[in-house]
């Protein structure tokens, strides 16, 4: 028996699968990423220090979240931390804690590698002006590194918009969340997760576009 594709029924999930799928994965991926970029400034930040109790703390961190599967890392957030403190979890607050923790693994490296190809005279060139280390970093530093950051920034959005459909095995109803509902209730399987598939390419495509667009007017502010 030939499977017989239905336009009809795609045309009915799709509003449902953009208000409760795709509205709630941009949330939650932009909400984490916020989240892990302040993260990531301060393990990269960590990994530079001078101190070496402090390296050896950054590095761990790093090594932990990008070393273990995030799909484990949402698990022990949900289920086992809440049995070890006795508190009762709840679904949205662990995906953000588990997508924000590992996305911050991430950046900490974007910003560690756009810290260090920062020429080191320009850190010489701020104290020599009589900056603090602090006050160097801040305003000579950090915005040289955060322009350099800007494309694989972009990358670990696309790549936690991505991993967030990892949330779904906890009940958070975001794009897969919403789109395994509704093939439990409608068992139309290939419409469902095509559909689901296709809307992920548009999301990630545009953050495509808008991350080259902002590298972009950073590069002409530069020349300007």
């Amino acid at each position: 028996m030939n499977y017989v594709w239905q336009w009809d029924f795609v045309w009915e999930i799709l509003p449902r699968l953009i208000k409760h799928g795709v509205v709630i994965t941009v949330e939650l991926t932009t909400i984490s990423v916020c989240i892990g970029t302040v993260i990531g400034l301060v393990v990269a930040l960590l990994r530079i220090s001078k101190y070496k109790p402090l390296q050896w703390l950054g590095a761990a961190y790093t090594d932990f979240f990008r070393g273990t599967p995030l799909l484990v890392q949402i698990m022990i957030i949900h289920y086992a931390l809440p049995v070890v403190f006795n508190y009762t979890p709840v679904v949205w607050v662990s995906a953000i804690g588990a997508l924000s923790i590992n996305s911050g693994a991430y950046v900490a490296e974007i910003f560690r590698a756009g810290i260090q190809s920062i020429d080191k005279g320009q850190m010489e060139a701020g104290r020599s002006l009589g900056m603090t280390y602090g006050q160097a970093m801040r305003y000579i530093v950090l915005p040289q590194a955060f322009k350099i950051s800007i494309p694989p920034l972009g990358n670990e959005f696309i790549a936690l918009l991505k991993d967030s459909s990892l949330v779904m095995i906890i009940g958070l109803q975001e794009l897969m969340g919403t789109s395994k509902l509704i093939v439990g209730r409608q068992p139309r399987v290939l419409e469902t997760y095509l559909t689901a598939a296709v809307l992920y390419l548009i999301m990630t495509m545009s953050i495509s576009r808008l991350v080259r667009y902002a590298e972009r007017r950073l590069k002409a502010g530069d020349h300007s």
